[in-house]
């Protein structure tokens, strides 16, 4: 696929990571006695160009093309079907090959394990918008089209309007969408409120408004509520065969809720493993494009599913929403632009984890550029997640007012809530409101991370499934005296002197001081902190608990801490108003460590078990933060 100018600006920030990486495996392989590569991998991220070959399949080939006609077999290339025709006809072990160009079609349903992809080196659109040519002007500036593919819609009866009501217009969750030259608009609440870059609809009359002349303009509005979905049940005469599609170089776009769901069991209360995610086993998307979906580019249940060199764009609630699934992998994506219609009090995600995932491993993605949103959030019931390689940056805004009661809403890079066992290691964090955020959990792994500009928060709070909000999702983690286990080793927490909260936080509920009296960590050392400058109000750390009314204390400084806990950071740093050697180039994002840095060789040795998650050998020399110094 042709690179966006996204992708091109994304690129132009990681490119380099590309030329470190050949240069520290030629160093390794010459003394063979640190990492085999450094993390993350500096890409390439999202989808890659590809040329592909006709899929090796046992069943038939299904040739679709946006001209194709329903009328023909699709047996052929000369003679293709229609992508709808296509769909009815395949059986498991059939496959799929698009010709490029666009099709403005959707609604589809399938059961059966097939392959869809690309044919050569061909970019088919998959659009789920018609093209609105009959407007009205109506010479004041408005001009106004019937519609009747309309999706009204309103929020999740858990949504609290008395909390949102003032930030978030109830049009906001209608799922219609409408562009301009493939710009995106915002929705209005009257005819008054439309300008260039929103539209309005009325959805007694069906009628669409507009800012904009349409004339020598593209508007598009959407017509397809979604493009397919891979049911469990029975479709065009067959039966599900549990097997998930494998989807390859497809771009899907401008659908109403969503392009992609594949369903599957959702627990509504704890859940064996066992019990769900083999409805539908092994769907595979690889170098595809979502985007502009207005609630989820992809919805998805089932054991084994794989997303790899996708990029996952323009989207409102959630990007990929990922449920009651086991041993799934997210490797070199892109994750960016979630919640672009601003919704508060849904808790927006650019991935989120939910409900009983176990073993979901996120590897080397680029999660960035989410102001308004939370990264990679891993959310109720998971169970050994694992977060490694990843560079996330820009989530949430560093200007929110930061509160030393209250650390919750929030937008965190990592998000792991209410749920047990997870490896979060070798991540690099920049600029988010908080990089790292444990909440309510027990036995998270955290090692080698490096935060820039990015707070790292480990907490608890008495939130159980008695009286909760969301009814049984509390049940599905760790009860409130279970929260405890974490590890937090080898992480190098930086910020520069614009930023003015603490670097690390621990916390829990004060009420919650006289039942939990020990800290939630079981490891808490070699770490090194940096400050570049030293204000009297700066803050190292806020810790709990501790015997007060506020169950916490602030340090500015280490000692506080080890006379607290002298079993904690006895090998940790902390240096303050610190101008000396440190990165390669913290202007150009180049976060390796310079070897004359006093505090690169503070680090312990790691357990096997993440040494080679990171990818390291027995011999490995331990540094601090997710790359070796440079020699």
């Amino acid at each position: 696929m042709s690179r966006s100018k996204t992708q091109s600006r994304l690129t132009q920030k990681v490119t380099w990571y590309g030329r470190l990486c050949a240069g520290f495996v030629l160093f390794c392989i010459i003394f063979g006695s640190l990492s085999l590569k450094a993390k993350p991998s500096g890409g390439p991220y999202g989808p890659i160009r590809q040329t592909y070959d006709l899929p090796k399949v046992t069943g038939k080939i299904y040739y679709a093309a946006p001209d194709g006609k329903a009328e023909n077999k699709g047996e052929t290339l000369d003679k293709p079907t229609t992508i709808g025709k296509a769909i009815e006809k395949v059986v498991t072990g059939d496959a799929i090959v698009m010709r490029g160009g666009t099709y403005r079609t959707g609604g589809f349903l399938l059961n059966q394990g097939i392959t869809i992809q690309a044919y050569a080196d061909e970019q088919p659109v998959l659009k789920g918008t018609y093209v609105a040519t009959q407007w009205q002007d109506l010479r004041n500036g408005l001009w106004k089209t019937s519609w009747s593919r309309l999706f009204p819609a309103k929020p999740d009866n858990w949504w609290w309007r008395d909390w949102n009501g003032k930030t978030t217009p109830p049009h906001r969750f209608n799922n219609d969408m409408v562009f301009i030259d493939s710009k995106f608009l915002q929705s209005a609440g009257w005819e008054g409120e439309v300008d260039e870059n929103s539209y309005f609809i009325n959805y007694d009359t069906k009628e669409v408004y507009i800012g904009t002349d349409p004339k020598d303009h593209l508007v598009e509005i959407t017509a397809f509520n979604f493009a397919i979905i891979r049911t469990t049940g029975k479709t065009h005469g067959k039966t599900s065969d549990k097997k998930g599609p494998v989807i390859r170089g497809i771009t899907f776009t401008q659908y109403a809720r969503r392009a992609i769901f594949v369903e599957g069991t959702f627990p509504e209360g704890l859940s064996d493993e066992a019990d769900h995610g083999k409805e539908v086993v092994g769907t595979t998307l690889e170098h595809c494009e979502i985007s502009n979906c207005s609630r989820v580019a992809a919805r998805l249940r089932g054991d084994s599913l794989v997303l790899r060199h996708c990029k996952i764009s323009n989207t409102s609630t959630e990007g990929i929403y990922i449920e009651a699934s086991n041993d799934v992998l997210l490797e070199k994506n892109i994750f960016t632009k979630n919640n672009i219609e601003r919704i508060t009090g849904y808790y927006p995600s650019a991935v989120k984890i939910f409900n009983q995932s176990y073993r979901v491993t996120c590897r080397d993605n680029l999660v960035i550029d989410l102001p308004y949103s939370n990264g990679i959030w891993y959310d109720v019931g998971n169970v050994d997640g694992v977060f490694v390689d990843n560079w996330v940056q820009d989530v949430g805004i560093l200007k929110r007012e930061f509160s030393k009661e209250h650390f919750w809403p929030s937008d965190n890079g990592f998000f792991f809530e209410i749920s047990k066992g997870a490896i979060c290691a070798g991540n690099v964090f920049v600029n988010c409101d908080q990089g790292i955020y444990v909440l309510n959990s027990s036995n998270v792994q955290i090692y080698n991370n490096t935060c820039i500009n990015s707070t790292a928060t480990i907490g608890r709070t008495p939130r159980s499934a008695e009286n909760d909000h969301f009814g049984w999702h509390p049940s599905t983690g760790p009860d409130v005296d279970e929260r405890f286990g974490h590890v937090f080793v080898n992480n190098l927490l930086t910020v520069d002197e614009n930023y003015y909260r603490p670097l690390f936080v621990a916390f829990q509920t004060p009420s919650l001081c006289k039942k939990l009296k020990n800290p939630q960590f079981k490891q808490l050392d070699n770490n090194v902190y940096v400050r570049t400058s030293d204000k009297a109000s700066n803050l190292l750390m806020l810790w709990s608990p501790v015997k007060n009314k506020e169950c916490r204390l602030e340090f500015k400084s280490l000692d506080g801490l080890r006379k607290l806990q002298s079993n904690f950071s006895a090998n940790s740093q902390y240096f303050a108003n610190y101008d000396g050697p440190l990165f390669k180039s913290w202007a150009l994002g180049k976060y390796e460590l310079l070897k004359e840095f006093p505090g690169s060789k503070s680090a312990a040795s790691l357990p096997p078990e993440i040494r080679k998650l990171l990818g390291q050998n027995e011999k490995a020399v331990p540094f601090i933060g997710a790359f070796p110094p440079l020699p």
